[in-house]
């Protein structure tokens, strides 16, 4: 049953606080799941928070503590000093998350907190962690496993499952590695369970399996573990040794960074680097009025286009009046493909090699529905023709001006917007900036001058 806060659970909380009463507090909260642990904390003043934090179970906060906001988990921290982060929050986390903390901090007090870590073991691990880049598989795994000696037997498997029990949440397979710590293989736990102890390990192991390398980008982690269904993922160096592992948990939340930083680009702004309410207002004035500048020189082009027709405008008035409705009908058609073009990159469903493919079906696409809002706009000048006199005897060449232009314009924006996207992916780029206002900012400067061009050759009596 999903959990709420409601405004009476935290008024409880906080007359709880107020009057010293934080033993009832914790009894009330001990047996949340931390992510409502976090919500809880989140609701919370940070004085509140803090001295909340403070009293609950030192596992079940530093769980909680992942779960929250960027902003408010710093504000909890800058409550702690060094030492006390790492004794009360580092100590009670996997590898990778407390990697993940202390890359956040101040890089005096990652220092100070590294340094106060008691076990030897762990200060390596997560020291070795930090070293890689925070979107790569490196960054992502975590050192805790389980893992085996390809020698050794079924009993040995049960032994070293037993040995890290305390310390893995989630065991899904055990490591077969040979002496030089290269990995061999994989044995599922069902194979555990219904294989003979006394059987030798090489004897059952699976040899094939999926891993990547350290240094390969989250990205393809995430997209791996997709493709074949993984719930974990092994990673390794450059030559074949066992690094650690990357579970479900982590690449949702990369496929969820990825995911939102590929929205905000397409909208026309760079990604932020946080979330939204843990970034400031000038960070988002940054983020976003570069391309807003970059936007409105290119959409200024638009009236040099128009002056290049000044003459024919002048000339015909009602030309002017359907200069919205043809850029417009472009630069929507242009965004609607590029969006399904970055989209089907990012899912693996396109590749560079497809790109004849690719623009054979958006010209075929294009053409089709510009013939439909073609249609649809003759059809306007007709039928409104007949009720008001503004295109007077030349209603069948504006007509045919504004239907066949819908036609050209419409094409050309499917094809840039389709396109686009694969020039940048084939330069090196991300095809994600090739956003919707961009593309139809291209559109809308081009699309005129189709217009036009169009308009001049049907109303050539009139223009001339």
């Amino acid at each position: 049953m999903a959990f709420d806060v409601t405004k009476p659970l935290l008024d409880r909380i906080r007359e709880g606080l107020e009057n010293g009463r934080l033993e009832a507090i914790v009894e009330d909260l001990k047996d949340l799941h931390p992510a409502d642990i976090a919500e809880v904390l989140d609701q919370l003043r940070p004085t509140e928070a803090s001295s909340l934090y403070d009293a609950l179970d030192p596992e079940l906060a530093a769980e909680a503590l992942l779960q929250l906001p960027e902003d408010r988990r710093e504000e909890i921290l800058n409550t702690f000093t060094g030492k006390e982060i790492a004794e009360e929050v580092i100590d009670q986390l996997d590898s990778d998350d407390a990697a993940d903390v202390i890359a956040d901090l101040p890089e005096e007090v990652q220092e100070e907190v590294l340094a106060n870590i008691e076990d030897a073991g762990q200060r390596e691990e997560i020291t070795e962690l930090l070293t890689y880049d925070e979107h790569s598989a490196g960054g992502l795994m975590a050192k805790e496993l389980v893992k085996v000696n390809v020698d050794g037997s079924m009993r040995d498997c049960v032994k070293q499952l037993r040995a890290h029990a305390d310390e893995i949440d989630n065991v899904y397979v055990i490591y077969v590695i040979d002496q030089h710590e290269r990995l061999m293989g994989l044995v599922p736990l069902k194979k555990l369970l219904t294989t003979s102890l006394f059987k030798p390990v090489k004897e059952v192991y699976e040899p094939d399996f999926i891993s990547i390398r350290a240094d390969e980008d989250a990205e393809v982690a995430a997209k791996l573990m997709e493709k074949y269904d993984l719930v974990v993922l092994p990673v390794i160096d450059g030559r074949g040794r066992l690094l650690g592992r990357i579970t479900i948990d982590d690449v949702v939340d990369v496929i969820r960074e990825e995911e939102t930083e590929d929205v905000q680009k397409m909208a026309g702004m760079e990604a932020l680097e946080d979330s939204y309410m843990s970034s400031s207002w000038l960070e988002i004035v940054k983020k976003r009025v570069g391309w807003l500048i970059i936007l409105f020189i290119g959409e200024s082009f638009t009236a040099t286009a128009m002056s290049f027709f000044e003459d024919q405008i002048a000339k015909a008035v009602v030309l002017a009046l359907f200069v919205p409705l043809i850029i417009s009908s472009g630069g929507n058609t242009g965004s609607q493909a590029s969006t399904l073009i970055i989209r089907a990159l990012a899912l693996g469903d396109v590749n560079m090699r497809e790109w004849w493919k690719v623009f054979r079906r958006e010209a075929t696409v294009g053409l089709t529905l510009g013939l439909v809002l073609g249609i649809i706009g003759f059809l306007r000048v007709a039928v409104w023709s007949h009720f008001v006199d503004i295109y007077g005897d030349q209603w069948l060449q504006v007509g045919l001006a504004v239907g066949l232009s819908l036609v050209g314009v419409v094409l050309w924006g499917n094809l840039i917007g389709s396109l686009f996207p694969l020039v940048l992916k084939r330069l090196g780029r991300d095809p994600a900036v090739s956003s919707a206002p961009f593309v139809a900012t291209v559109v809308d400067v081009t699309g005129l001058l189709i217009y036009f061009s169009i308009a001049s050759f049907f109303m050539a009596g009139i223009l001339l």
